[in-house]
């Protein structure tokens, strides 16, 4: 078996027809550049440049479960429009959505939709909101990844990669493997008329590390030009669906300008810190906030969101407030990827990560598979999670400062979301359940149920709460969540 295929091997991949790519003792070699090319000629790829897309259909939010290891929340993609530039790489994607069922994350509201605008140039990414753009260096590999396993990316990535292997696949087909190297593996199931038919990858994320995906394309037809594209996408990542999409238009060559702002190229993480009480600091500066927490021999912090990066800058801005003493402990908040994202690189500054009991099982899992496309900080250290698991409540800290956990029960986010309470400075520390809105917004007419459930854990657990220190956003006084909610502070 090749370094290759024991790397499907480990994540779980061999079916199919990838399961051919790792017999290579009794499967006879084709010649890729044969296939691609004749995949090329029956798709039109070698006379497509530019390339424009329309979807509906339905999806689902990667990362976001409800529970831990359970699928990932439905959504209605009521338009999704890709506009790709093969030679530069770039891609602009357009979506409108609204939530398909109520429990999960994603940042979506309850009612109503939500637009989104998302850009990969190259190495950049950036998200467009109200006009303005803003980096999303998390974003890169994901929307790389997706640009070059459509059928014709494939085609092109595969043929400019100059590791394209090709071995038969059932029913006269051809199996043709190809890397982008630090980013994804591929293999391409190209039927005997010449058209992609699957893509099998794996490509490295934040919390799952190497990570399977598999993409079907049916029913070509002809969208001019003599270019042949699906009329139907399926998709299915980590183990669950995250696609069922019928293409509506099709525009072969049109002209685009995508340019990188200069916003998107500004990547390097921005850490600020506001000291909210003695010892205890409010870390901003990006899309999610974490807390730095100094106890008598150690610093506890609270949320490693995103990925290395992110998560590696706050440690480093943490350790320059306090000099000399050590992260022994990382609160996570949830099991969400956007806020477990730099969960690894806690444990690679050897913090022993308290969460949910209901996290531990599935992080230890996930922990545990391979990440070797794109080693993170916790497979470069070789280090093993350590957990500390929280049921309905722990109080950790010290005599001088008391640290109290709690779940945040029965919100519609994620079954197993924590709060952190400080008694002795009355702050709450919570994700999701309440993102403080701009100074001086009047209260919406419907109540947000997040922020509802969050007054009714509040109040359940007769916490005296002076101000909130929220995981996105601004700090607070606990007025402004009651305000949300209609209601009075006690």
């Amino acid at each position: 078996m090749n370094a290759y295929a024991l790397r499907l091997a480990r994540a779980g991949l061999l079916a199919g027809p990838i399961l051919l790519l790792a017999s290579c003792a009794t499967s006879p070699q084709q010649d890729a550049g044969a296939v691609l090319a004749r995949a090329s000629q029956a798709t039109g790829a070698a006379q497509l440049n530019t390339l424009r897309y329309v979807e509906e259909g339905t999806g689902y939010t990667f990362g976001q479960a409800y529970k831990p290891g359970g699928a990932w929340p439905k959504i209605t993609l009521h338009s999704v429009t890709r506009s790709i530039d093969y030679g530069s790489g770039t891609m602009r994607e357009e979506v409108v959505l609204s939530r398909a069922e109520p429990q999960g994350g994603g940042g979506y509201p309850l009612a109503g939709q939500q637009r989104n605008e998302g850009f990969i140039s190259g190495e950049l990414a950036w998200n467009v909101a109200g006009g303005n753009p803003a980096p999303a260096p998390r974003a890169v590999g994901d929307r790389m990844h997706q640009l070059w396993i459509t059928p014709h990316g494939a085609i092109k990535a595969a043929m400019r990669s100059g590791t394209a292997a090709a071995r038969p696949g059932e029913g006269g087909a051809s199996v043709v493997s190809f890397e982008m190297a630090g980013r994804f593996t591929a293999t391409a199931t190209i039927a005997a008329d010449g058209l992609p038919s699957r893509i099998d990858s794996v490509y490295p994320d934040p919390v799952l590390g190497d990570t399977a995906v598999t993409t079907t394309y049916d029913d070509y037809r002809d969208a001019g030009g003599g270019v042949k594209f699906p009329m139907r996408v399926r998709q299915t990542m980590g183990g669950y669906p995250v696609l069922d999409l019928a293409v509506k238009e099709v525009q072969v060559n049109p002209p685009l300008a995508m340019p990188v702002p200069d916003a998107a190229r500004n990547t390097a993480e921005r850490v600020t810190s506001e000291k909210v009480a003695e010892g205890v600091w409010f870390l901003a500066g990006g899309s999610h906030n974490s807390v730095l927490i100094e106890l008598r021999d150690q610093l506890v912090l609270v949320e490693t969101p995103l990925n290395d990066a992110r998560t590696q800058a706050v440690i480093d801005h943490a350790k320059g407030l306090v000099p000399g003493k050590p992260i022994r402990i990382a609160i996570n908040t949830h099991q969400h990827f956007d806020h477990a994202g730099g969960v690894r690189t806690a444990v690679a500054e050897g913090a022993t990560i308290v969460t949910h009991a209901d996290n531990v099982a599935y992080y230890e899992r996930v922990f545990a598979q391979d990440n070797r496309i794109r080693p993170d900080a916790m497979a470069r250290a070789g280090k093993k999670p350590l957990f500390r698991a929280v049921g309905d409540k722990l109080v950790i800290g010290d005599a001088a400062r008391p640290i109290e956990l709690y779940r945040t029960a029965g919100g519609p986010h994620s079954e197993t979301l924590l709060m952190v309470y400080l008694p002795k400075e009355r702050l709450l520390i919570e994700a999701d359940s309440f993102t403080p809105p701009p100074p001086n917004t009047p209260p919406p007419a419907v109540a947000n149920a997040n922020n509802v459930n969050l007054v009714e854990n509040i109040e359940r657990l007769q916490l005296a709460v002076e101000r909130i220190l929220p995981l996105h956003g601004r700090v607070v006084p606990v007025a402004e969540l009651y305000g949300a909610t209609g209601r009075t502070a006690r």
